[in-house]
């Protein structure tokens, strides 16, 4: 009889719901004091800086880190100062809409530079480190699902961000900060996912390989002399 490896999730492993959920609360706050308060920056900003503070004090009761709780409560603030500063509420998503800009450059380029982002994520979630990168099977599938992640989520971000901030929608703003974020975050998940076991050869064990524990690591290695192929399949 074949041996099949059991094969978990991409989602199973990544998770990220709450935290997904949790960062888009606060926009949708900002539009709702900006709305009733006449379109007042100041007073969605202090709705938004308000909702962010009992958040974080809530997330803190149940055990989350107080450092990843304080970096969100930063990013409103300082979103809601750069609104202030212009006196453009769309602003207030600016941030947002750069950081999108940053992370598909920053992925794009870790796929050409052969260290996958998705990679180096999965592989530090799991305990395999930067391990993965011998298996030239695994490095192929990696770099393939990471396109997903660049295509799907990064750059649909900018596309929607962008032109809504250019055309001052502050509502479609809120709207699609909501919309783009977990619900996005679960279809990148899924269909990376897919991409990257439908990359892997059928008698692949996965993505929980294991060497030999005398084997060390090395970012100057090469680990294979295949190239991987680059965009996902369709």
């Amino acid at each position: 009889m074949t041996y099949q490896p059991q094969r978990e999730s991409l989602a199973q492993i990544l998770g990220g719901r709450r935290g997904a959920i949790d960062a888009s609360i606060p926009p949708a706050a900002f539009v709702v004091g900006w709305l009733i308060a006449d379109q007042s920056i100041a007073w969605g900003a202090g709705v938004a800086i308000g909702v962010a503070v009992l958040l974080g004090g809530y997330r803190i009761t149940r055990g989350d880190k107080a450092r990843a709780v304080v970096v969100s409560l930063a990013a409103v603030i300082a979103a809601a100062l750069i609104a202030l500063h212009t006196g453009r509420a769309e602003d207030f998503f600016l941030i947002q809409l750069l950081s999108n800009v940053a992370s598909a450059l920053l992925w794009a380029a870790s796929i050409v530079i052969r260290w996958p982002l998705l990679g180096v994520v999965v592989g530090l979630v799991i305990g395999q480190k930067t391990r993965w990168r011998r298996d030239p099977a695994l490095l192929r599938a990696y770099s393939r699902a990471s396109w997903v992640w660049v295509l799907l989520q990064y750059t649909l971000r900018v596309i929607v961000y962008g032109s809504l901030w250019w055309s001052g929608q502050v509502v479609a703003l809120g709207i699609a900060r909501t919309v783009l974020s977990w619900p996005l975050v679960a279809v990148t998940v899924a269909v990376s996912g897919w991409v990257l076991y439908r990359t892997l050869p059928p008698e692949h064990p996965g993505l929980r390989v294991v060497e030999a524990p005398d084997e060390t690591d090395s970012a100057g290695e090469n680990p294979s002399d295949s190239e991987p192929d680059g965009l996902p399949r369709t």
